[in-house]
């Protein structure tokens, strides 16, 4: 059951790893306190689909600043809950695997990542915003009056992914279990590793570990937290 509409805008930003419910949980979240929801990952990846598109992966690899022509001309913004990239409906689009592979190398550069922090800056300059990505409580909104890490087990996270990616496949052949999970290792220590804003837990972040939770139940923690600190 939803609560009423929440009258103090404030900012929740939820962080996590790749598949740790971030994205389904701030989605519901929002809808329940009346705020208006930012999917992060989505800008990360529609930045990553364009940059596949225009077959500059390989360039940027050698030299990052080959980004600054996407950058200079990108649009992207929400429908209600579908993604739009220069005029284009790309929901589905940037759940590709191949995006899924290769955003955590977009998202490690710094013109990528300065770009959309300007964007989302401004998205939740009024507050009454629940933001998800890997920095949001760490970088992007580091005043934020609630910060929650989400965490789950890689296992659990790639049954998940693969959950996903067969919904979406119709029948056709998907990763398997393991080469899904092997990803989502290796983007979690990219994602750590990387040199401009990594994934890192902010001091003050509440942590909530997904693995044993069903997304009521994950949904419903963060809600009560909002609730008790709004004092509703």
């Amino acid at each position: 059951m939803e609560s009423p509409i929440v009258k103090k805008p404030i900012i929740v930003a939820i962080d996590g790893p790749a598949a740790s419910g971030k994205s389904t949980t701030a989605k519901i979240l929002a809808g329940r306190l009346g705020y208006t929801y930012i999917d992060t990952g989505a800008m990360f990846r529609s930045v990553t689909l364009r940059v596949i598109r225009e077959g500059l992966l390989e360039a940027l690899r050698e030299d990052e600043s080959r980004i600054a022509g996407v950058l200079q001309s990108i649009t992207i913004g929400f429908r209600g809950d579908r993604v739009i990239l220069d005029g284009e409906d790309v929901s589905e689009a940037i759940r590709e695997n191949q995006v899924s592979r290769e955003v955590s190398f977009i998202s490690s550069l710094k013109p990528v990542r300065d770009k959309l922090k300007e964007l989302q800056q401004e998205m939740g300059r009024k507050r009454g915003i629940v933001m998800d990505g890997r920095d949001i409580g760490t970088v992007i909104f580091p005043d934020a009056e609630l910060k929650i890490f989400l965490v789950a087990d890689p296992a659990e996270r790639a049954k998940r992914r693969h959950a996903e990616l067969s919904l979406k496949a119709g029948g056709a052949a998907v990763p398997s279990l393991e080469e899904l999970e092997a990803e989502i290792v290796k983007r979690d220590k990219d994602d750590e590793e990387r040199t401009h804003a990594p994934l890192r837990r902010h001091p003050d972040a509440v942590v909530v570990d997904t693995s044993k939770l069903t997304i009521d139940e994950q949904v419903g923690f963060v809600h009560d937290l909002v609730m008790k600190l709004v004092g509703q």
